[in-house]
């Protein structure tokens, strides 16, 4: 999947209107009476004394807004005029070696001891920044689930080379699992994977290495990185209201690119040259880019031969990756949230995938998010087409929740429990 970064670090604004003196927020997870909660946590894009915050409908921003719907005095939050107290999680550092690399972690505990508390194994997607210390995890710690948080290899304060090779990271995510078992014992219930994005690919094969006991996915792919660059492209000239020529077009085009990626950049080049010349005469040719088709097409063959592994293949990704095997060997119960309007990840050989296998007996929950986009994001488009980013839409995270802990009842705000018929 393309290495932006997952959902929150690459979609949220730096916020220009400082707010009124106030004394400033301190990082943390703060609780309602109700259950309602907010995570503030600092990023790089705020500048101090600002956080990051997040609901848990959704909504977030920086607390340096004038209009952030919270305030911080003396150690506390006050939202609406009611007063949230800090929840004191048990955290614990973890390091631990898988396939000869040594690997970072946390472990983030609720308060309390108790046996049959959920514990998830978060499998981030292709972003290179830390998950420890951000706002996701606390985000489903504050919903009574331990969660167990780990640096990539190649990232934050792991060890080992930056990869994208499924099967290298599924046998960190196992590790992962057994690491947060074993510093969780004697507390902790049912264990599984939530994967994001990239972790979609991820944290289903973990599962089938390990003896995880759900998984959870959210805007994720049932399909290959060749047919996710395919779908891109035909979701873009969808997008631009081109019809079934432009679609057999760029289909084409991603043909010709996977048998060069496919062949290590020897073979290909006649059908590329092909796809090229049938896309000439298109004025929006020029504008298409998939995942890397549109890039390889607007590159000279020789510059392909010369470069094309060091650009496009060198990260070790499986381009005919087969998700829909790994998840017929899975028994276990998976939840799957689609993105309605993913750019990204568009949803239609996913939802179908899904939808059969689930037809098929597999323990499969499938839901959908109208309107968003990738990442669980809300969005408005300008008259350009380009798409800004409001807020996580509501719902989705307590869905993620309480299908977690085994009660997922709903409704999740605009959320649609897919059916094998739908």
């Amino acid at each position: 999947m393309n290495p932006i970064a997952f959902a929150f670090a690459a979609a949220l604004a730096v916020l220009s209107s400082p707010a009124a003196a106030q004394p400033a927020c301190a990082p943390g997870t703060y609780a309602a009476a109700d259950g309602d909660f907010v995570v503030l946590a600092p990023v790089p894009s705020i500048p101090a004394p600002g956080l990051r915050y997040l609901f848990r409908d959704g909504r977030r921003g920086a607390t340096s807004e004038a209009a952030a719907p919270l305030a911080c005095r003396d150690g506390l939050v006050e939202v609406q005029g009611a007063r949230w107290s800090r929840i004191a999680f048990r955290e614990t550092p973890a390091r631990f070696d898988s396939v000869g690399t040594r690997l970072t972690g946390l472990l983030i505990e609720p308060p309390g001891a108790d046996a049959r508390r959920p514990l998830v194994v978060m499998v981030h997607g292709s972003e290179r920044t830390s998950p420890i210390g951000g706002v996701y995890g606390y985000a489903m710690a504050a919903q009574g689930i331990s969660v167990f948080v780990y640096d990539k290899r190649g990232t934050g304060g792991s060890e080992g080379e930056y990869t994208q090779n499924f099967e290298l990271l599924a046998a960190d995510a196992a590790k992962a699992l057994d690491t947060a078992r074993r510093l969780a014992a004697g507390r902790h219930g049912r264990a599984g994977f939530f994967g994001g994005s990239q972790g979609g690919w991820v944290a289903p094969l973990a599962a089938t290495r390990s003896k995880a006991d759900f998984v959870a996915v959210g805007f994720g792919l049932v399909a290959s990185p060749i047919e996710e660059d395919r779908e891109q492209m035909v979701s873009e000239v969808r997008a631009a209201g081109l019809g079934k020529d432009a679609e057999a077009l760029v289909t084409r085009l991603s043909a010709a690119t996977a048998t060069l990626l496919l062949s290590d950049f020897r073979d290909g080049y006649d059908a590329l040259d092909a796809a090229r010349r049938a896309m000439a005469a298109q004025p929006w040719a020029g504008k298409i880019e998939g995942e890397y088709s549109g890039a390889m097409a607007r590159m000279t063959n020789e510059e392909l031969r010369h470069l094309g592994r060091a650009r496009f293949d060198n990260l070790e990704l499986i381009w005919d990756y087969d998700a829909v095997a790994a998840l017929r060997k899975l028994d276990t119960p998976l939840l799957w949230v689609l993105a309605g309007e993913d750019r990204e990840a568009p949803i239609e050989t996913t939802r179908a995938a899904l939808l059969g296998l689930a037809k098929a007996g597999k323990p499969i929950d499938v839901y959908l998010f109208p309107q968003t986009d990738h990442g669980m994001f809300e969005f408005t488009t300008g008259p350009d087409g380009e798409r800004s980013v409001t807020r996580i839409t509501d719902g989705y995270l307590k869905l993620l929740g309480d299908w977690i802990k085994g009660d997922a009842r709903g409704p999740y705000g605009r959320a649609e429990h897919l059916t094998a018929d739908r």
